[in-house]
C-alpha cells in the first residue's frame, strides 16, 4: 500500500501514521491466500461522453466461488475501498485480520472475497499512467458500471452474497443497491452520508482542488515535476478530513511532538502523491446524489458511521433522517471515544463486526 493512501490509511488512526515506516498493507494470516489479477474492458465509455480504448481493472480475491444447486454464485462478497486507496489497502490486521480469517464473519473458507481497485486508483488505469489530464474525467457512476462489469463479465459472478465499502466505498454501495437491486442479498455502508456532497464537505475539496489547480507548476496537468506547493495543502487538508481528534491528542500530547509528526508526515506524502490521480479522485464525487433513489434498495441495509467523522459529521443528523427512506435498513452511529478513529473507523472492523453479523443472519437463506 502506498503511502498516498490517505483518507484509507493514514486518516484511520494518527497512531498508525506516527511509524517511522510508511503505512502498509500487509497481509494478515487469513484463511485464504490472496490472489490479484487484471481485468481490461475494451472500448469503455464514461458518462461524461468519453471513452478509453482499454481500462484496465486490476482486483484482488480471496477464496473461491461457491454455487448453489441452481449453479448460481451464492457466496460472493464485494467490498469497496476509499478515495486514495485500493483492493489491498483493506489486507490489514484492523480490517482483514478480523474478517476474514477461520471462523470469523466472512471467513474466506467460505466466502468469495472480492476486493477491487476502482478506477483511477491502485492498479487500476488512471491518469499518471501517462494521459495526465487528458484521462477521461471519470464520476462515481463510471467507477460502479466497471466493478460491475468487472464482476459480472470477468469473475462470472451474477449475485453478491454483500456489498460493504469505507468512505468512498460506502458511497459506491448506495449506487450499488439502486442501481442494481437484486443484485445482492445486503448492503453495509461504512462512513458515509446518502446524500449529494454539499456544505463543508464540499468546500473541503474545492480548497484541494484549487490547491493543485492554482500552482503554478501543475501547468494544466502537464507538469514534468510534482506541484509541491499544492500537493502540500492537499495532504494538510486530507490529514484534517481523516483525522480523530481523541486519538490525535492521545498520540501528540505536546507541541513538539505535533510539529514533528507534520514534518515527518509531509515528507512521507511528497514522496508518493501523485497532483493528477488526486484531483481525479477526489473531483469523482462531483455528481454523488443517491437520495432520490433510497427508496428503490429492495435488500436489508445496515449502515455505520462514527461519532468522531471530520467528513461526515454526526450533528447533521442527515444519515438518521435519509435511512427512513431505505425498506430495511438500520443506522448506527458509534459514538466517538478513544476506540474510534474518525472517518478511519470504518476499517477498524472490531469496532462494528455486531452490525454486520446481524445484516448478515437477516439476510440469510437457507441454503447458506
Amino acid at each position: 500500500m502506498r503511502s498516498r493512501q490517505i483518507l484509507s490509511a493514514c486518516g484511520l488512526s494518527v497512531a498508525l501514521c506516527l511509524s517511522a515506516a510508511a503505512v502498509r498493507a500487509d497481509t494478515p494470516a487469513t484463511a485464504t491466500a490472496a490472489t490479484e489479477g487484471d481485468y481490461v474492458i475494451r472500448d469503455f465509455h464514461f458518462a461524461s461522453g468519453e471513452t478509453l480504448p482499454e481500462l484496465r481493472l486490476h482486483f484482488t480475491v480471496l477464496g473461491k466461488p461457491r454455487r448453489d444447486s441452481h449453479g448460481r454464485i451464492n457466496n460472493a462478497v464485494l467490498i469497496l475501498h476509499g478515495t486514495g486507496g485500493s483492493g489491498r489497502s483493506l489486507l490489514n490486521e484492523h480490517f482483514a485480520g478480523v474478517l476474514f480469517g477461520k471462523g470469523q464473519l466472512l471467513d474466506s473458507n467460505r466466502y468469495f472475497i472480492i476486493l477491487p481497485d476502482g478506477i483511477g486508483h491502485g492498479k487500476s488505469s488512471k491518469p499518471s499512467d501517462g494521459l495526465h489530464a487528458r484521462f477521461p474525467q471519470y464520476s462515481y457512476a463510471d467507477m460502479v458500471a466497471a466493478h460491475h462489469a468487472l464482476v459480472l463479465q470477468d469473475l462470472q459472478v451474477d449475485h453478491l452474497r454483500l456489498v460493504m465499502g469505507t468512505s468512498m466505498g460506502c458511497m459506491h454501495t448506495f449506487m450499488w443497491g439502486e442501481t442494481y437491486p437484486d443484485f445482492m442479498d445486503a448492503l453495509m455502508p461504512l462512513a458515509c452520508l446518502p446524500v449529494q456532497i454539499a456544505g463543508r464537505n464540499r468546500v473541503w475539496r474545492d480548497l484541494l482542488m484549487d490547491a493543485i489547480r492554482t500552482d503554478p507548476e501543475w501547468l494544466q496537468g502537464e507538469y514534468k515535476s510534482e506541484p509541491v506547493t499544492g500537493l502540500r495543502a492537499a495532504a494538510g487538508l486530507l490529514l484534517i478530513a481523516g483525522s480523530a481528534p481523541i486519538q490525535m491528542q492521545l498520540a501528540l500530547p505536546t507541541r513538539d511532538a505535533a510539529d514533528q509528526f507534520v514534518k515527518k508526515y509531509m515528507e512521507r506524502q511528497l514522496e508518493d502523491l501523485d497532483a493528477n490521480d488526486l484531483l481525479y479522485q477526489v473531483g469523482a464525487s462531483r455528481d454523488y446524489d443517491p437520495s432520490p433513489g433510497l427508496g428503490n434498495i429492495k435488500v436489508p441495509l445496515w449502515q455505520v458511521n462514527s461519532g468522531d467523522d471530520f467528513i461526515n459529521p454526526p450533528e447533521l443528523a442527515i444519515a438518521e433522517r435519509e435511512i427512513k427512506r431505505v425498506k430495511d435498513a438500520h443506522f448506527v452511529l458509534l459514538p466517538a471515544s478513544d476506540q474510534t478513529h474518525g472517518h478511519g473507523t470504518h476499517t477498524w472492523a472490531a469496532l462494528w463486526q455486531q452490525y454486520l453479523a446481524q445484516l448478515l443472519q437477516a439476510s440469510q437463506h437457507p441454503a447458506d
